[in-house]
């Protein structure tokens, strides 16, 4: 180790090596530190006084300097963190100027690691000015992860956040989602609740779905940093995901607003899937958010209809409506989809929907809507017909009145419903688990850190998350792989 505690004697040697530091900043554009106003003096030796300023004296006087910590600036609470329960924290790393290049700063770095460690850390955390460029591609260099941006009161621009784990066994922590959109003529039924609702930054009306979780080629979502739902995975692996590190990603989680009734569909199981699609096929579950009054859904097929009345009827276009089987909904029901049921969300409808990681929808009919030239939307009346499953005829399961409930628990997924009056505990997460708000009002608590939720923002929780808690009052809900 080189570092050692700094002592009030090297107060002056200290002084002098961050004014020469700071004039050198100043000199190569940056605004990062300004001598007096921070650091300074009274800093300084605030920080010896505490046992939290370590340095090293080279050729020519004192050489490097830092503090470490294991209190986090209140500020840190902005950054959606990846690591650590206990995390440190190093400040004001600082090698004099005509030192640089001989590897002194990283092997300051390692001894903070090593002091650390034994304080039972389990991570380490640290920032860097928005135009200190070279600190930034240092801690990268380290490989350390950029976490996010976090912001002083007293500065202009924010701070870049970087993180690294100290040891494998670090656990991930929640880390909030942002969707990939589905809109125009994608989803001409779509409306623009998705803002209005949940404050989404959707393109343009009409959107209809926001993938809150999702690997979709072209559609993937990402973390506050931007990296992408794969790349995470590939990254962090079955820390992250469980046993899905080295298989599909299996669940694919959308919020879909409804201002038009949606084209009638089935989707296929997997072995259809898979022989005519080469994708998983798709097994889905509705939770309604919110539905005008009479509101309704396509759900099964009228009992006791053939596949032939039913592919005469559909062959014939609106003659298959009355073979539809429709079904009464209200917020908080929950529908399970399993494949083969033909479905169809009912106009004005807003909802939640967990579902196997698929795109593959085979549509029966669409109410002869056309687009502005005149088109109609394509169908797929033969895959269709082959996949449906004429004897689903289900009920739409009530909202329970309790305060946590598996309202569903499948073969692909489980769907937990919460509504937390001041405190809920989450269940333990499996492999992981997708938690979206529904309410305003909550926020996700761990050991030592907590982050709010928005309304309709949804977390992946890590495989290796810690214990987790709601706080607050207000509905949530919870999806889970089998």
């Amino acid at each position: 180790m080189i570092l050692r505690k700094a002592y009030p004697g090297d107060l002056e040697a200290l002084c002098t090596l961050y004014q020469a530091v700071c004039g050198d900043l100043e000199a190569n554009g940056s605004r990062q530190w300004k001598w007096g106003a921070y650091p300074s003096r009274e800093l300084l030796e605030k920080d010896i006084a505490a046992g939290k300023l370590y340095c090293l004296y080279g050729d020519g006087g004192m050489a490097v300097a830092v503090t470490v910590d294991t209190v986090m600036d209140p500020q840190y609470a902005q950054v959606n963190w990846l690591y650590g329960v206990r995390p440190g924290i190093f400040h004001r790393l600082c090698v004099r100027p005509d030192l640089r290049g001989q590897g002194l700063g990283r092997e300051a770095v390692g001894d903070v690691e090593e002091i650390l460690c034994a304080m039972g850390c389990d991570s380490i955390r640290a920032d860097a000015g928005h135009d200190n460029g070279h600190a930034a591609d240092f801690y990268r260099a380290l490989r350390m992860r950029e976490a996010g941006r976090v912001r002083f009161a007293e500065r202009e621009e924010p701070y870049i956040a970087f993180e690294k784990r100290l040891d494998e066994d670090c656990p991930l922590l929640p880390q909030r989602m942002h969707p990939a959109f589905r809109g125009g003529p994608l989803t001409p039924w779509g409306g623009e609740k998705l803002r209005t609702v949940f404050g989404k930054e959707i393109p343009g009306v009409p959107t209809g779905e926001s993938l809150e979780v999702s690997c979709i080629p072209g559609l993937e979502s990402t973390d506050d940093t931007g990296e992408k739902l794969p790349d995470m995975i590939s990254r962090y692996g079955r820390a992250l995901v469980g046993q899905y590190d080295l298989r599909p990603f299996p669940l694919l989680l959308k919020l879909i607003d409804a201002r038009d009734t949606l084209s009638v569909q089935v989707h296929p199981n997997d072995a259809y899937a898979a022989e005519h699609e080469h994708k998983l096929g798709k097994t889905e579950a509705w939770l309604i958010l919110d539905a005008p009054e009479g509101a309704e859904l396509v759900y099964g097929i009228q009992p006791g209809t053939t596949r032939e009345a039913l592919r005469a009827a559909c062959e014939q276009g609106a003659a298959v409506e009355p073979l539809l089987r429709r079904v009464p909904v209200k917020a908080g029901d929950v529908c399970y989809i399993p494949a083969g049921c033909v479905h169809a969300i009912g106009a004005g409808i807003l909802l939640y929907e967990i579902q196997q990681s698929s795109d593959v929808t085979y549509r029966f009919y669409d109410w002869d809507r056309t687009d502005a030239e005149g088109n109609r939307r394509q169908l797929h009346l033969e895959q269709a017909l082959a996949v449906t499953d004429l004897n689903l005829q289900r009920e739409p399961i009530p909202a329970p009145d309790t305060p946590q409930s598996r309202v569903l628990d499948e073969t692909y997924f489980s769907l937990d419903l919460i509504c937390s009056g001041g405190r809920a505990f989450l269940p333990r997460v499996t492999d992981f688990g997708l938690l979206t708000a529904l309410d305003e009002g909550l926020e996700l608590c761990w050991e030592g850190a907590s982050l709010p939720l928005r309304k309709g923002e949804t977390f992946l929780l890590p495989c290796t998350c810690p214990r987790l808690t709601l706080k607050g009052s207000g509905r949530a809900a919870l999806s889970m792989p089998k």
